[in-house]
C-alpha cells in the first residue's frame, strides 16, 4: 500500500519519497544516527543528545531532497 501512495497520477514517485529512500540508504550504509557502541576506558566524546541527532537527520534529509531536485548539496 505504501508504494501505491508513493505514486502520483503519472506513475512517477515524488521527490520527497525518493529523498527519504536516499536518507535511509545513507543512514543504513554509514551507521548515521546510531549511538556509538559502549567501550571500556576513555571516551573522546560524549554521546550526542537525541535533539542533536534529530537535527542532523533533518539536515541530511534536506540535503538529500536538494540533490534529488537537481540542486547542489
Amino acid at each position: 500500500m505504501e508504494k501505491e501512495l508513493a505514486l502520483n497520477s503519472s506513475g512517477a514517485r515524488r521527490n520527497e519519497d525518493i529523498a527519504l529512500d536516499l536518507l535511509k540508504f545513507v543512514a543504513a550504509s554509514t551507521g548515521f544516527g546510531r549511538p556509538a557502541a559502549p567501550s571500556t576506558g576513555f571516551s573522546g566524546s560524549p554521546a550526542p543528545k537525541p535533539e542533536d541527532q534529530v537535527n542532523q537527520l533533518l539536515d541530511l534529509y534536506s540535503r538529500c531532497l536538494t540533490v534529488v531536485a537537481g540542486g547542489k548539496a
